[in-house]
């Protein structure tokens, strides 16, 4: 059975998945809109939340923060975003981590896409990767790096370049995804063809249309993804699926129970 789980607060993310009938919890090290360095808020710090999530059989995710952007033109956000990717990476590794998850990012409009897949490159070429980088597909953005199926070959491709490129893999978010123009049958197959690879899944209805190019998660069933579309991300991909969905332990138990009805 595929390992299932929830988006939940770090304080004690074993007993988040223990409530939810879970074997996966994602969380953030921190602040997500924020630059401040990751910090561990389990009791007993980093070495016990390794050692209890091993213990109870729980695998750990940590979400990268928001701000983050490794393909930006700008300096003042594109050489933090490298270095706090970094202090992602090293936190992770310290509780034993899955992995790390991380928005694919965005240039300006008017900016060459180019640039920032060459940044990406740069980012990846210069991380010390202990844990597995996750990139995840976005929702909007004319000029965003992994919104389309064009824009993940591209990013890809300079991803790969990298002697780094065994390490990074692929986060396929079913929100992202319909709100970014991409039909969910047969999506896992079409994105495989270009990664080689899916991780990680993030499992999320979307409140707004198809292509709305709309970020806005919606619980399972009240949204618009198409239901068949999602049973086949969650079959084909064979990975590990996390919500990030509206609510407590009552909805995302109900979001799970809907979910593990579709395989």
């Amino acid at each position: 059975m595929i390992a299932m789980g929830a988006h939940v607060d770090q304080a004690d993310p074993i007993a988040e998945a223990n409530a939810r009938g879970a074997r996966v919890s994602q969380f953030f090290l921190g602040d997500p809109q924020g630059w401040k360095g990751p910090q561990v808020a389990y009791a007993g710090g980093a070495a016990a939340l390794r050692a209890d999530a091993e213990a109870a059989g729980v695998a750990l995710y940590v979400h990268a923060p928001y701000v983050l952007n490794v393909a930006s033109t700008n300096n003042r956000i594109r050489i933090p975003s490298r270095q706090h990717l970094q202090k992602q990476l090293t936190a992770a590794a310290e509780i034993g981590a899955a992995g790390v998850i991380v928005h694919g990012g965005h240039l300006g409009a008017k900016e060459a896409p180019e640039i920032g897949y060459t940044n990406w490159f740069k980012a990846v070429e210069g991380l010390d990767i202990a844990v597995p980088l996750l990139i995840e597909n976005t929702a909007g953005g004319t000029n965003a790096m992994a919104r389309t199926l064009a824009s993940i070959e591209r990013l890809w491709a300079a991803v790969s370049e990298s002697k780094n490129a065994d390490m990074v893999g692929f986060c396929l978010d079913t929100c992202h995804a319909h709100a970014g123009g991409n039909e969910l049958l047969g999506l896992v197959d079409r994105v495989r063809a270009i990664t080689g690879r899916v991780d990680l899944i993030h499992a999320n209805d979307s409140r707004d249309a198809f292509d709305s190019g709309a970020d806005r998660h919606a619980n399972w069933g009240t949204g618009h993804c198409d239901p068949d579309g999602v049973a086949d991300v969650l079959r084909s991909a064979d990975a590990p699926v996390v919500i990030e969905t509206p609510g407590g332990v009552a909805e995302h138990v109900r979001d799970l129970t809907w979910l593990a009805e579709r395989f």
